[in-house]
């Protein structure tokens, strides 16, 4: 090995199948596998001969640390998350303490892209992602963020719908987008994407808002030219065909 380096890898939903092959590279080089306790579970087969840190949940800043010191020291990390690192992931933490050391982003599949495809096709048309942890976020701002991609008739994906502490913030981002969307405008979510107890569901916008889900769960709202095909979310490539309301006449 030439010299120490900080792989980010993500790892996508879990497991080998859905991993990049340049995120196996990284974590097979690596001397050290850093990362959240259940998502190190998911590629446990990938990691049994490797020197391994984890942590909880919310000890982000903790594990960048200690993954940026062990490179310093002369070792090959590599900082797995799930989805893409770049998406609510561990690159921005990670590579705002790195400046000194050799750094390397590896791509993964985010929980949008692999819930659409659980789903059908509910991105094939301008989109955006919008997360309703007001933790780091003033949920002020994010009210607004739902407010105008409501307007601009995006599709809209929702990471953290709700957790343990924030039960009502689905409900009240759905409350915020029927002010601008169709009651019935075609909704979808999947609760733990591409691993055991995989649930998919699709509803309309007023159906969503007394959903029960979790941090586990990714929302997909549709535009107004979203539509139901058998059972799965379609989004047509382009705005101002038919509408969703003909096509299901």
């Amino acid at each position: 090995m030439d010299m120490a380096k900080l792989y980010i890898v993500g790892i996508g939903p879990g497991g080998k199948k859905h991993m990049t092959a340049a995120a196996k590279d990284a974590i097979d080089e690596a001397e050290i596998v850093c990362g959240y306790t259940l998502y190190l579970e998911l590629i446990k087969d990938m990691i049994r001969n490797k020197e391994i840190f984890s942590s909880p949940m919310t000890k982000e800043a903790e594990r960048c640390n200690y993954a940026v010191e062990k490179v310093r020291g002369g070792r090959t990390v590599a900082l797995v998350c799930s989805g893409d690192p770049g998406v609510y992931g561990m690159a921005a933490p990670a590579l705002e303490i790195s400046e000194d050391i050799d750094v390397e982003v590896i791509p993964g599949v985010s929980a949008a892209e692999s819930g659409a495809s659980v789903l059908g096709a509910p991105l094939s048309d301008d989109h955006c992602i919008i997360s309703l942890s007001d933790i780091n976020t003033p949920w002020e701002t994010i009210e607004k963020r739902l407010e105008f991609a409501a307007r601009a008739d995006l599709v809209i994906v929702l990471y953290n719908p709700m957790s343990k502490h924030r039960r009502d913030n689905l409900k009240k981002a759905c409350k915020i987008l029927l002010k601008e969307k169709k009651a019935d405008t075609v909704c979808g979510y999947v609760r733990n994407i591409a691993r055991e107890g995989e649930e998919k569901r699709i509803l309309t916008l007023s159906e969503l808002k007394d959903a029960e889900l979790d941090m586990f769960t990714t929302v997909f709202i549709g535009s107004s030219q979203t539509f139901v095909s058998g059972e799965h979310m379609v989004t047509p490539r382009t705005v101002g065909r038919e509408s969703s309301e003909s096509r299901n006449r």
